[in-house]
């Protein structure tokens, strides 16, 4: 499976780089700028869509070739594009993943694109992630606080209140999780995970780690898997799994339409999942209903960044430039939050509007503002550089873990010891 993986991978990146010219210009007089993202078929891949249609629309000749990357070879294939000096023109990454780039010097410093455009970020929500090593190499598109969507008929139907506490959520994981129509095969599950491989998995475990007052490392990046509130987490984390409160070996993305189809009880998501469940059927829409998470800290943090690739052209960058001038400008801030489910970066953008179709901005704000309070980030502290190859050595522990049964605490101190081994590299 990991060969068949890794085959992938080869040939969607040979499709990327064999032929740049046929992918970045499709006729002598027209430049076609590389964009790929993990958004596409995103509910926020409409606003993207709708950005990129007015961006053609004001200039004339240029296109912008919106290429969709699965999330579990995303950053493999930037890493892989990048090292060939192929790099997308417009760089959309992870606010987890950026660092790594930055720290090779294959991002652009925006800081005299921003000063000369006089764009503000003063009150940028989240901005300072953007920092590294005295540039500025991303603008921040999203800071959120993870909220909890769940399903108001199955906790009526079972008697249940919603959870408050992390005990009151695995009780009702395991209530919620059944076999409704007799035929042996679980087919409602009372909480949900993206199970498949990628840095997601350990964002997913992050809500277990944070909620329980654990962290993958300090606030001066030293490694403190080894603690209790860690093997607590674990062990939280491999109850889920091996007792299959959630669906197996699914991608977020695909957790999330089993959310708007009535197959998931709860749900611990950031505020984006808003743009899947309005899509749900009016039947299942009018049940689907947001809650703050049953743990004391939720994940927060940054969520995913802009940025331009030094190895292009100066009117490439010019032209991706002038791309963020326009998504981050006030019309389409107000219009991206609107579309996320959660207020944009950008200050002073939350309108009556919100209001009237995001009835829980209160509560995504609260999420936010604790989460921040704690200096929660999926990226930990010390390892930014190191977070892919973290998050691959998280996944393959815990699922072996899983697997082969393993006790929580051997598996946290080798964590540990892994962790502290990156850092030494």
């Amino acid at each position: 499976m990991k060969a068949l993986r890794t085959i992938s991978l080869i040939v969607l990146v040979a499709m990327l780089v064999a032929a740049p010219g046929a992918l970045r210009t499709s006729a002598q007089d027209e430049i076609t700028l590389t964009f790929l993202s993990w958004q596409v078929d995103e509910a926020v891949g409409e606003w993207w869509r709708a950005a990129i249609a007015e961006f053609e629309a004001t200039h004339p000749g240029v296109k912008i070739e919106f290429t969709k990357v699965g999330r579990d070879v995303y950053a493999d294939t930037f890493l892989t594009l990048f090292a060939a000096g192929t790099p997308p023109d417009i760089v959309h990454l992870a606010s987890f993943e950026f660092q790594r780039f930055a720290e090779e010097g294959w991002l652009e410093d925006l800081t005299p694109y921003i000063e000369e455009s006089g764009l503000d970020l003063e009150g940028w929500s989240g901005q300072e992630i953007c920092h590294w090593k005295g540039t500025i190499p991303c603008i921040l598109l999203q800071y959120f606080g993870f909220v909890m969507v769940y399903n108001q008929a199955m906790f009526d139907e079972a008697g249940l209140e919603v959870p408050t506490t992390p005990e009151a959520y695995m009780e009702a994981a395991r209530l919620l999780t059944k076999d409704t129509d007799g035929d042996g095969i679980t087919d409602q599950f009372g909480t949900s995970h993206h199970t498949t491989s990628g840095s997601q998995y350990m964002v997913e475990v992050d809500n277990y780690v944070f909620g329980l007052g654990g962290n993958w490392t300090n606030a001066e990046g030293e490694v403190t898997i080894n603690t209790p509130e860690v093997i607590q987490a674990l062990e939280m984390w491999k109850e889920v799994n091996q007792e299959r409160l959630t669906p197996l070996d699914l991608s977020s993305g695909e957790i999330r339409q089993m959310v708007i189809e009535g197959k998931i009880a709860m749900r611990l998501d950031g505020p984006w999942i808003w743009g899947s469940v309005k899509q749900a059927a009016p039947e299942i829409l009018e049940q689907l209903k947001f809650a703050p998470v049953p743990f004391p800290i939720p994940v927060g943090g940054g969520s995913n960044v802009i940025a331009i690739p030094v190895d292009i052209s100066e009117e490439r960058k010019q032209l991706v430039w002038e791309f963020i001038e326009l998504i981050t400008s006030y019309d389409w801030q107000v219009q991206y939050g609107l579309t996320i489910g959660q207020p944009a970066p950008r200050p002073n953008t939350i309108t009556e509007e919100y209001y009237e179709v995001l009835p829980h901005i209160d509560m995504l704000l609260e999420m936010q503002n604790i989460a921040s309070a704690h200096g929660i980030d999926r990226a930990p502290k010390g390892l930014e550089v190191y977070f892919n190859e973290f998050a691959k050595i998280v996944f393959d522990e815990l699922q072996a873990m899983i697997i082969r049964d393993e006790d929580p605490a051997v598996v946290a101190e080798r964590l540990q010891a892994a962790a502290e081994s990156l850092k030494t590299e």
